[in-house]
């Protein structure tokens, strides 16, 4: 009797899929609100199951920022959170999401629930715990700021630390405000 060998699905191998966790989130019969990182983006798309293939209703990206004048990073906290805000503005109205973050490990605290909050402060019904969202102050950037304060004194230092903020023209010890001026501009359009 020959033994015989039962070979994955692609993207099962590539680390890409995984087919229990998806099969789980389509019983349930909800959009699913796919959050993606790279290493200078995040996107967010709202994606509905078809038998044919699964549909992209609305989807929003860090690129899309600058257009209501983000000048920080594109892979950060903050800009994590106003995506997530944009995505939901976009929806116009209150849909029914589950959290798909692929293969991404669940972080407490991580760009991916700051996301999430996001989209859930912008309207979307996104069922997401308090403990794993970061703060307030994080998502803000004032962690930033007051480290910006702290290294002010030694001007090589803090040029090397904050040369892209200084290279946009935004004083790092400002980016909660700038935050807050962006978030605004979202909720504006």
């Amino acid at each position: 009797m020959a033994n015989t060998i039962s070979v994955p699905y692609r993207r099962k191998r590539e680390g890409k899929t995984d087919y229990k966790k998806r099969m789980k989130m389509l019983l349930g019969n909800k959009p699913r609100l796919v959050v993606r990182k790279s290493l200078n983006h995040i996107s967010l798309q709202i994606i509905e199951f078809q038998p044919k293939g699964d549909k992209i209703v609305l989807t929003a990206h860090t690129r899309e920022l600058a257009k209501y004048g983000w000048k920080a990073g594109t892979q950060n906290t903050g800009a994590a959170y106003l995506v997530g805000l944009l995505l939901a503005k976009k929806a116009k109205k209150k849909i029914e999401c589950a959290l798909d973050i692929g293969q991404n490990t669940s972080v407490k605290g991580s760009i991916l629930y700051a996301a999430a909050q996001g989209a859930v402060d912008g309207g979307l019904n996104l069922s997401v715990s308090k403990e794993v969202v970061p703060n307030v102050q994080r998502i803000r950037g004032e962690h930033i700021a007051s480290y910006a304060k702290q290294l002010k004194a030694n001007k090589e230092k803090y040029e090397k630390q904050f040369g892209k903020y200084l290279k946009a023209k935004l004083d790092p010890e400002t980016l909660p405000q700038h935050f807050d001026a962006v978030k605004k501009a979202i909720g504006a359009s």
